[in-house]
């Protein structure tokens, strides 16, 4: 697998892993070895309307930006958050990797762990970070409408007063009855939910951005591009911008496991009726994964222009991870890693001679206690013992 700062090394460049391929890979965590590197990722971009909202870089308006996510856009929002003098509070299902929580909290995030629900119950993380904006809406609104009724000397007892019940009856109303909690920036002045998922900022960010940057290193040369879904707005923004330049090219899903996509894209199927969100309530995703995989059709994946779908296991995503490192050097995560297994599959299909591009986009850093964790592989079955890549095989 070449990533796509070595693409002038003749030595790179004549074979990929499976033989005559040129296998280019967009890598935002490796800045010193590129010659090139993205600008942005797109994570950050998901909250340019509440950029918007907040004003200029810079100013300290204190509002609060909420976001339920498994890890990586909650750490880019974490982030960028101060420089716009945002609050930022993230809600994370607690099976993700805890050193993602320990990264947003350093950055000086809120982070609210709750259990890994179906997105129609009320407290899935991203309906509860949806809740707390809402929440900091509320407590501003009544807040100003306090201030507004204070007026000359009557305004700064009014205010100190209010200062010190902020942590009882001002807070009453924003309480959650399943856990207990109120909004910890329901004191800043208002709310904004990002809404990674659904807001189409993340979809545009790509087809602004990550798209036409593929398209000038690689020269119009490319003939695959090929990713996971999460929230889709990576492979949605890419395909469409890439399939805008040249019909020819190929824009193709990898799928983990417990995610229907592969069957929206294959059969225009989502999921059969056994397998509904609607109707389990534990964690719908039985993979070692984290960000990608989805049962559901966001408003970021409708945009997707898509030729397929290949379908990934486990254990291919940790053999390439250790196949990487020990080859490339590359410290990989676990949506990189599957990434990486699509590339290898498409390139399989596609023959010698084909340039194809896939995004990494998580560091290894961030997945120490799971996908990194020999005791934890071991006992869900998946100690790395290839030597080589003959693990697609299988």
């Amino acid at each position: 697998m070449v990533p796509h700062d070595r693409r002038e090394r003749p030595e790179d460049e004549a074979e990929g892993p499976c033989g005559g391929h040129r296998q280019h890979a967009s890598h935002p965590h490796q800045q010193p070895l590129r010659r090139h590197r993205l600008r942005d990722s797109g994570k950050g971009r998901v909250s340019e309307p509440g950029r918007q909202r907040e004003g200029p870089r810079g100013s300290k308006d204190h509002r609060g930006v909420t976001e339920g996510s498994a890890g990586s856009t909650a750490i880019s929002l974490a982030t960028v958050a101060p420089a716009y003098g945002c609050r930022c509070h993230v809600v994370i299902p607690d099976d993700a990797a805890v050193e993602k929580s320990q990264i947003i909290e350093a950055l000086g995030a809120i982070v609210e762990r709750v259990r890994p629900v179906s997105i129609t119950h009320r407290d899935h993380f991203v309906n509860i970070a949806r809740r707390r904006a809402l929440e900091a809406n509320i407590a501003s609104t009544q807040i100003e409408s306090n201030d507004r009724q204070t007026n000359g000397s009557a305004y700064v007892k009014t205010k100190m007063l209010h200062t010190k019940q902020t942590n009882g009856s001002a807070h009453a109303n924003t309480e959650l009855s399943s856990t207990g909690k109120y909004c910890p920036i329901s004191d800043s002045k208002g709310g904004f939910f990002a809404d990674q998922f659904e807001n189409l900022a993340n979809y545009r960010a790509h087809y602004e951005w990550t798209g036409p940057e593929i398209w000038e290193q690689t020269k119009g040369t490319i003939h695959a591009f090929v990713a996971a879904a999460g929230t889709g707005g990576t492979i949605a923004g890419v395909s469409r911008y890439l399939k805008e330049k040249n019909r020819n090219v190929q824009c193709f899903l990898m799928d983990p496991p417990g995610s229907g996509l592969f069957n929206k894209v294959t059969r225009g199927v989502m999921y059969t009726k056994e397998e509904a969100e609607g109707k389990r309530l534990k964690n719908p995703f039985d993979t070692i994964t984290e960000g990608i995989g989805i049962n559901r059709v966001t408003r970021n994946f409708m945009m997707a222009e898509l030729d397929g779908a290949y379908r990934g296991t486990d254990r291919e995503a940790v053999e390439m991870s250790r196949f990487l490192l020990r080859k490339d050097g590359l410290f990989l995560g676990s949506s990189s890693a599957m990434n990486c297994v699509g590339a290898a599959r498409v390139a399989q299909d596609l023959g010698p001679g084909h340039t194809i591009v896939t995004i990494l986009c998580d560091s290894g850093m961030r997945h120490l206690s799971k996908f990194f964790n020999d005791e934890y592989l071991a006992n869900h079955g998946l100690t790395p013992t290839a030597t080589g890549l003959e693990f697609l095989d299988q």
